[in-house]
């Protein structure tokens, strides 16, 4: 026997209320299971001798080594990286002179990140070239990877402040322009944020990031330590995303729940309507 005055429960309901949390936690499993692909994140660009995937490679040459097991860079290409001048970009280290083996290994740790990483996409950045559609755009490098560069080829010569345009190609090979006169690096570049920033047309960006901060992408880490770029691109990736124009000192708040739905939520909601008996409703107002 019911109770007087009290309103009978409605069974009906329930179930619908029943069915409808059981849709919703079948959504969220396969959000679980089919997490969704960054477009920012391991990513090769489209440019000239890049693949278009990472993948592992068996070996990579010399300095290029620490991208092996998730490289955008043939074997091939990361040999090449290591001539003085080789088929890639037809490229003269030499053109102000023979350039000091010190200050050269940076050029080619600098080709193999640009070559191999699959890091980079956060700053991939859209060309009219006939030679490549993407390129990078203020990569923000390390303090140490900036400024040892700089200390290790501060010694040498050149005759340009920009070295991806403005050569005289007339031989097939670069050649400082006509007129123009080899000076010392510390003219060239008086500080280490000239060279990082100007030596590729802003390609990377000075920072004053430190190794390890995730804050910053390496030239230079230990492989047997794991990539740290990885965590780098992640961050800038997220940053890229959910930031405002403008904002420069925004990190995830952990634990607060995100207030978009995964895609695997959004593509089967429709069908989980569907499953819903007739007249039911997820809002249970």
């Amino acid at each position: 026997m019911a109770c007087s005055g009290l309103p009978s429960p409605d069974l009906n309901g329930v179930a619908v209320e029943m069915r409808a949390g059981q849709v919703l936690l079948v959504l969220l499993a396969a959000s679980a299971v089919m997490p969704a692909k960054d477009p920012l994140l391991n990513v090769c660009m489209d440019a000239k001798h890049h693949k278009t995937k990472p993948g592992p490679e068996g070996t990579l040459h010399g300095q290029c080594a620490p991208w092996k097991d998730n490289a955008c860079c043939t074997a091939n290409t990361s040999s090449e990286a290591h001539r003085d001048q080789s088929y890639l970009y037809n490229f003269n280290w030499n053109h102000c002179g023979v350039m000091p083996p010190k200050c050269k290994r940076h050029f080619i740790q600098d080709t193999c990140l640009y070559e191999c990483s699959p890091n980079l996409g956060p700053w991939i950045d859209q060309v009219d070239s006939s030679w490549r559609r993407e390129r990078i755009l203020h990569v923000p490098l390390c303090k140490e990877d900036c400024e040892e560069w700089w200390e290790d080829c501060k010694d040498y010569v050149t005759c340009k402040d920009n070295w991806h345009k403005g050569w005289n190609w007339a031989t097939g090979t670069n050649r400082c322009p006509w007129g123009s006169i080899c000076r010392p690096f510390t003219e060239v570049f008086p500080e280490p944020k000239d060279l990082c920033e100007k030596i590729w047309s802003n390609s990377y960006k000075y920072t004053t990031e430190r190794r390890g901060s995730g804050r910053c992408i390496q030239m230079w880490f230990d492989p047997a330590k794991g990539n740290p770029n990885v965590v780098v691109a992640k961050y800038y990736a997220w940053k890229k995303r959910s930031s405002p124009v403008g904002m420069e000192n925004v990190t995830p708040e952990a634990g607060k729940a995100v207030c978009a739905l995964p895609w695997p939520v959004l593509v089967l909601l429709p069908l989980a309507l569907v499953l819903l008996p007739e007249g039911a409703s997820l809002d249970s107002s």
